[in-house]
């Protein structure tokens, strides 16, 4: 199973982006040994447009264009569910046992995601109730996976 982040934005070269560049070498150091075939980021420039409704309608249509079909969307959304790395780690198992090709991470930008994102979405999660700067939650996730693998690999990276 192939795993990617679509974030609306761009992480600027600085301590964010290098550190979100680590999870990720670490996640494909142990990740392809579980059976998942990488973890890819695009990232979506931000709308231009002056009205909220419509930046939102155009950062929905530039992530749905960059998402394969039948893909499961995971959707990055301060309402979601908070979940624990354990049950993260169930979800990608079952999503990579059950042979789906891609598991799609979706990050919107700064109006957040489309209802309609939000309900394509098999899975809406949190990193809790406080709003998160775009940047952090991109680390926050690619970390979040990096600890799924390890759990899955029995690594004690991860001691709960």
């Amino acid at each position: 199973m192939r795993l990617v982040v679509i974030a609306v934005g761009r992480l600027k070269q600085g301590p964010e982006r290098e550190l979100a560049e680590r999870y990720r070498e670490r996640f494909d150091d142990i990740g392809r040994k579980l059976g998942f075939r990488g973890l890819e980021i695009h990232e979506i420039p931000e709308s231009r447009a002056r009205d909220t409704e419509t930046r939102i309608a155009e950062e929905a249509a530039a992530i749905s264009a960059a998402t394969p079909p039948k893909s499961i969307l995971v959707a990055l959304d301060e309402r979601g569910d908070s979940i624990d790395s354990q049950g993260f780690a169930r979800h990608l198992a079952r999503w990579r046992d059950d042979q789906v090709a891609d598991t799609i991470f979706i990050i919107g930008g700064a109006d957040g995601l489309s209802p309609e994102l939000r309900r394509m979405a098999r899975l809406r999660m949190a990193f809790g109730s406080a709003t998160w700067p775009h940047q952090m939650v991109r680390v926050m996730l690619l970390e979040q996976v990096y600890r799924a693998a390890t759990i899955l690999a029995g690594h004690p990276y991860h001691r709960a």
